[in-house]
């Protein structure tokens, strides 16, 4: 009803009459109202019925398309609130504006002589329908024929009562109209008319102007439209009965008050969700994948299903699998630049979710609670507070906390709570103790962290919470995939080179197929690829890859050592801890730096310069380390060979001392324990020497010792 009135203001009667396709303007202008709520082919397509009947009853109503009560007051008005030369300059600048107004168009003014006569008639729908009386034929006011027949009905009725004379006596307008309205009122009541009280106005202000010249219009009002496809409170079965004079009124009183005062409520509320968003930095925590994000064979057969298996016991499912009993944590550990956080940003963006990253550094081990009042620092304090803020939020959530390695393991047992059944966590939300709870609710948490600290000592995942999470290691091979773990590598290193960045958008067979290509395998014809190569372009690709092939298997050894490393404990090592990383980040670096043109050497000296660069940040470990990386890639030399052993067995002494860190009385210990163990190992060896049977069993050792006799003997 509204789009269909407003249409009507806004194009007028005659410019809607001839569209060409009246539906077709209708659906434009539900399109450009997009704010307003309408749902395409069921609001344009109603509004365009609504529309068609009320240009009907537009066209045969006349001026009875002014409400009863607007055309009431005007009346009232102009009978008894003007005097004749009042009337005739009124009359005059009404006629002469309409004049102006067909002979060159609009004219401002007559929005003016309305406003004027909107005071005294007390409404701006009784000022214009007064100046359209006063403009249009024929002479006089217009009554509907309606209230004609009600009012000479009444007087049948009513006869040479008291009623005129009461009527007579009378001098004050209101009482007046009080007495109009209270005879019409139980004539109505007692014969049984229905009588809007739009109606009942006009007939008492007929009532009360009886010198005022009218003339009579049978018009019809009122049509009823049909096949509507929208559902409203006055729509019955698909039909809405429209009102030509009563739908109109309606629309402009919902114009001028409803339709401001919901534009304003909408800008307060964007402005109110605008200033929230900002302090709570919702933008912060919508998921944004990574430009450079490959989503490759490892992602699709290993690292999703897995991912996946655990989101669905913390979110729940739908369909015949659905679950209610959710609970359960997800736990990513790998050395850095794996990936971990950029995996859970692209699954929080194709699952909806809302991602709320929290620092582990900027938390610190200091922090052990999760009310904001007692964090060490500000930054600190922010990180707890986004923590709260995903409890609060609750469903469509995923939590994520990084570098757990540098947060306390107090703080991350309060999420234990979350893996079983209760789902519980007890916090604090704006200085308040609140108590999260999560039972049904689509929350998630991960957490991702390196198994070293930044100490450099082994990191230790609380036992209750291992116990109960799904912990995956992403720098690890898992069993049957070695050759997806490998080709991952290859993958996620596409977008760094530029000879290879294309690779990343296109078939993921052709990469496969240019790999073996690049090994040298002769099974495979370039005219299998699926996109089109010029030879010059594809030589240049096989010896890129040809490269990263390489530099891949020094980068997949040193990923291997790193893991081995970090899952001994100092007491079993028996060389320094081993530190330089293979990870997806160290494999980019080396390739966005790969050729066409290199050679073997050069391919080694870029591998030998990126992980020296890399050492530098071990400050005293640099030499162990790049020794154990040249032994891991075959190429120690003599001098490096003994210099690794020498390392190695200063180590072991350093350790079985009680090490560097350790007090003079624990290594003073630690020394004698270890003389003891020598002294018995010397003892162990003479027994074993004087043992008969140890004897007959090598007879000839001792008998080979003796010297031998001479000639002489």
């Amino acid at each position: 009803e509204h789009l269909a009135a407003a249409l009507l203001d806004e194009h007028g009667p005659a410019a809607l009459a001839a569209a060409e396709d009246l539906p077709a303007l209708v659906r434009h202008a539900a399109e450009a109202a997009y704010d307003e709520g309408y749902e395409r082919g069921v609001h344009d397509h109603d509004a365009a019925l609504i529309l068609a009947a009320l240009l009907r009853l537009h066209e045969g109503a006349g001026l009875l398309r002014h409400e009863p009560a607007a055309r009431a007051a005007a009346q009232f008005f102009w009978a008894h609130g003007t005097t004749a030369g009042e009337r005739d300059s009124w009359t005059r600048r009404a006629v002469s504006l309409a004049r102006a107004r067909d002979t060159f168009g609009l004219a401002p003014a007559i929005a003016d002589l309305e406003a004027e006569l909107a005071g005294p008639t007390g409404t701006r729908a009784a000022a214009a329908y007064l100046f359209e009386e006063l403009t249009s034929g024929p002479d006089g006011f217009v009554i509907s024929a309606g209230t004609r027949t009600l009012l000479d009905k009444f007087r049948r009725t009513v006869g040479d009562s008291a009623y005129d004379d009461d009527l007579t006596a009378l001098t004050d307008e209101a009482a007046r109209r009080q007495l109009v309205e209270a005879w019409l009122t139980s004539y109505t009541t007692a014969t049984g008319t229905d009588l809007a009280p739009g109606d009942l106005a006009e007939a008492v202000t007929a009532e009360l102007c009886p010198g005022l010249p009218r003339y009579e219009s049978d018009a019809p009002l009122a049509e009823t439209v049909g096949d509507l496809l929208g559902t409203h409170p006055r729509v019955h079965d698909r039909t809405l009965t429209v009102r030509v004079d009563e739908l109109l009124a309606r629309a402009a009183e919902f114009r001028a008050r409803e339709v401001p005062a919901h534009r304003a409520y909408q800008r307060r509320r964007a402005a109110l969700v605008a200033t929230e968003r900002g302090r709570l930095r919702l933008d912060e925590h919508r998921p944004s994948v990574m430009s450079a994000f490959v989503r490759g064979r490892l992602i699709d057969e290993v690292y999703l299903p897995l991912i996946g298996d655990s989101l669905a016991k913390q979110l729940g499912t739908t369909g015949d699998t659905k679950r209610t009993d959710t609970g359960g944590l997800l736990l990513l550990i790998s050395p850095p630049g794996y990936g971990k956080t950029t995996l859970m940003e692209y699954v929080a963006d194709r699952l909806g979710l809302l991602l709320v990253k929290v620092n582990g550094p900027a938390l610190g081990h200091t922090v052990t609670s999760l009310d904001p009042a007692e964090a060490p620092n500000a930054t600190a304090r922010r990180e707890v507070e986004k923590i709260n803020f995903a409890l609060e939020a609750g469903n469509n959530t995923l939590l994520h906390l990084d570098d757990i390695q540098h947060t306390s393991p107090e703080l991350l047992q309060k999420f234990i709570p979350l893996c079983d059944a209760t789902r519980r966590v007890e916090g604090v939300r704006d200085g308040e103790p609140r108590t999260y709870d999560l039972r049904g609710k689509r929350f998630a948490v991960c957490m991702a962290g390196n198994p070293y600290t930044e100490s450099g000592s082994r990191f230790q995942v609380p036992d209750m919470l291992a116990n109960r999470a799904d912990v995956w290691n992403l720098g690890d091979v898992l069993t049957g995939k070695r050759d997806a773990f490998a080709l991952s590598f290859v993958e996620n290193a596409l977008t760094a080179n530029p000879v290879l960045a294309p690779l990343a958008g296109r078939d993921r067979a052709d990469l496969e197929l240019l790999l073996r290509l690049a090994a040298g395998d002769p099974a495979v014809r370039a005219e299998r690829l699926t996109h089109p190569y010029a030879p010059a372009e594809l030589d240049r690709i096989t010896a890129v890859l040809r490269h990263l092939l390489a530099a891949r298997d020094t980068v997949l050894a040193v990923n291997a050592a790193y893991i081995a490393s970090a899952a001994q404990s100092d007491a079993t090592r028996t060389e320094p801890p081993f530190r330089l990383q293979g990870s997806y980040r160290n494999m980019n670096k080396i390739a966005q730096r790969i050729q066409p043109v290199m050679n073997d050497t050069e391919l080694s000296a870029l591998v030998d310069d990126h992980y020296t660069a890399e050492a530098q940040t071990l400050t005293t470990g640099a030499e162990a380390n790049l020794l154990k990386l040249a032994e891991l890639r075959g190429t120690l030399t003599d001098g490096q060979a003994g210099r690794w052993a020498e390392l190695k067995a200063a180590y072991a002494r350093s350790r079985a001392l009680g090490g560097p860190e350790s007090d003079p009385l624990t290594r003073a210990v630690a020394a004698l324990g270890l003389l003891a163990d020598r002294v018995a190992a010397v003892e162990s060896a003479i027994d074993r020497a004087a043992d008969p049977r140890h004897l007959l069993a090598h007879p000839s050792p001792r008998h080979a010792a003796r010297p031998g006799r001479g000639p002489a003997e």
